[in-house]
């Protein structure tokens, strides 16, 4: 119904030709909100400290002092307390009979977004305080708007940066027992779960003692996740054959030379270029000469590694060679 009255500009990173240009048009929402009392500029952030989550709005209005909204809660996830923020700073915008314009920036512009989503979520108690809020907002003047801008933490924008200046200041401690919310308690049920996943993974006997340890691009060991598509099928889980190929190679139990010599002892086990007497993982991917279409010693990384399996697509596969 309010489809027109609302909207959201976001980017993708600081190395999107339009962050410098955005920053510009941030200070100037920033210029209109302080000359223009139809106006009222809404900047949220979030700081979460020993599971105490502290939610802090600053909300800008033509000729008056800078509203802070400061909120805190133990045992909530930090979306919950984003949105708490983002709720907190429109409820205090619409109060004001004269604003025909509110502006929200936030760096959590993806939880923002919950408010106009029809479907089952965790936060839909919350949209809809809100929904009935900016409903009668509307109401009042077929005019008003509402929008929603991406601020990320590392653009250093003074308004927002003094936003989470201000989460920083607090360090309370929970000292008596709470309540856990509902999506607080599932998500520490899932890094337990986690933990213990990953406490499992690392025993050799389990996960083979063959398998290949691949770090990321921080130089950090691939460790289970159930985020992100986890860490291997998100760099490769787009293609079966990719996929099939990278398990071999990671597990060890692919078609070459060294498996035969474990299972096949009959068959022959040296590698096709003649060069080596034993077909061995890592002849193949730091030695081969049938495989020279991409090196790089670095290929412990898994950004590295994928490359090497797609530039090589007979590499690990039941192809003859």
């Amino acid at each position: 119904m309010f489809s027109n009255q609302f909207s959201f500009h976001s980017f993708s990173s600081s190395n999107d030709p339009s962050f410098k240009s955005r920053i510009q048009q941030f200070n100037a929402l920033a210029v209109d909100s302080s000359i223009s009392s139809r106006n009222a500029l809404v900047i949220t952030d979030v700081s979460v400290k020993n599971n105490v989550a502290l939610s802090i709005a600053h909300i800008h209005v033509f000729n008056k002092p800078v509203v802070k909204t400061l909120h805190h809660a133990v045992n909530i996830t930090v979306q919950e307390a984003e949105f708490f923020a983002i709720r907190c700073g429109i409820n205090h915008a619409v109060l004001s009979h004269d604003t025909s314009r509110i502006i929200v920036i936030t760096d959590s512009i993806h939880v923002a977004k919950k408010i106009f989503d029809p479907s089952s979520h965790m936060l839909q108690k919350q949209s809809n305080f809100v929904l009935s809020e900016l409903r009668e907002f509307f109401n009042q003047r077929c005019t008003n708007t509402i929008e929603f801008w991406e601020c990320p933490s590392k653009s250093n924008w003074h308004l927002h940066k003094a936003v989470d200046s201000d989460t920083k200041l607090f360090n309370l401690t929970s000292l008596l027992p709470n309540k856990y919310s509902w999506d607080f308690s599932k998500k520490l049920e899932s890094n337990n779960i986690i933990n213990t996943w990953k406490m499992t993974f690392q025993m050799s006997d389990l996960k083979g003692r063959n398998f290949l340890e691949l770090v990321d691009n921080n130089n950090k060991l691939l460790e289970p996740t159930y985020c992100k598509g986890s860490s291997w099928l998100q760099v490769f889980g787009h293609s079966n054959s990719l996929c099939a190929r990278a398990m071999r190679a990671i597990t060890n139990h692919a078609p070459i030379g060294e498996y035969h010599l474990k299972f096949f002892p009959n068959k022959d086990f040296s590698c096709p270029c003649g060069l080596y007497p034993i077909e061995t993982r890592q002849h193949i991917l730091h030695e081969c000469r049938r495989f020279n279409k991409y090196w790089n010693p670095r290929r412990d990384s898994i950004a590295y590694f994928i490359e090497f399996l797609e530039r090589n697509p007979r590499a690990f596969s039941f192809q003859s060679s």
